[in-house]
């Protein structure tokens, strides 16, 4: 049975060179999840839309269905937001975590997700423009974790629920946890870098603007929530650990 075209609004996510001049280009789209699909004869100088097919480019791609993968047969910019992030070391690295976290986080094929595609452009559109990344990074690290239903417990012992505020974190025991019942190998932490991490999740810019003259609190909050994120994962994110290197 033959499949139809279809059109997608898309962010591409990673790519990998392809026989001698095609390239896989491997998409978060809006309606479709995650989509693998070739671009064919992109690596050729008289290619018509290769140079579209890059990070932080919001797309409106032509896609047909394949067995293993689909043909991009089109692609028109949507929004381009790599300028101010590839010129710049941590918010290249920060909008790199976007894409993979994203890439691990999206169903493939037909997993239909919208909310997850709007949050990478929104993220990726505050990264460009913004003097502090990391923070505009955990939020989204933190707001996909809610999404995907694995939020850290941020006031309530994620053990035996008795109200916080709490000064332990653990990503085995779920997050935030009380004196009680804290495992071996917590982290001890100011109760105010949790409010942080709850005023992050939530999107509340304004009241996260009177922490961004502490630079110990967002630390912490940006390790406790890349530390959750990777143990969900149950898998280092190598963008991730770019970013804390520089």
């Amino acid at each position: 049975m033959r499949r139809e075209s279809y059109r997608e609004k898309a962010v591409v996510i990673r790519t990998h060179d392809f026989g001698e001049a095609d390239r896989v280009i491997v998409l978060l789209t809006r309606g479709h999840g995650l989509v693998r699909g070739v671009a064919k004869g992109v690596r050729r100088s008289r290619s018509r839309f290769g140079s579209r097919l890059q990070l932080f480019v919001e797309l409106d791609v032509q896609l047909y269905p394949g067995r293993n993968l689909a043909t991009i047969t089109g692609a028109d910019t949507v929004r381009y937001f790599g300028s101010g992030i590839i010129e710049d070391y941590v918010r290249y690295a920060a909008a790199c975590a976007v894409l993979e976290t994203a890439g691990r986080l999206a169903v493939v094929e037909q997993g239909d997700d919208p909310w997850l595609f709007d949050a990478v452009v929104a993220t990726l559109a505050r990264i460009q423009h913004d003097p502090h990344p990391e923070p505009v990074l955990d939020a989204f690290l933190l707001q996909a974790m809610r999404h995907a239903g694995w939020a850290p417990s941020l006031f309530y012992c994620a053990q035996c629920n008795a109200p916080g505020p709490h000064k332990a974190f653990h990503p085995w025991a779920g997050g935030a946890v009380c004196t009680n019942c804290r495992p071996s190998g917590s982290a001890e932490i100011p109760p105010e870098t949790l409010h942080l991490m709850w005023l992050l999740a939530g999107g509340y810019w304004t009241a996260v603007e009177s922490y961004l003259d502490r630079p110990e609190l967002l630390s912490a909050a940006h390790r406790l929530t890349a530390a959750h994120l990777q143990w969900q994962l149950e898998q280092k994110l190598p963008s991730l650990k770019i970013l804390d290197q520089g």
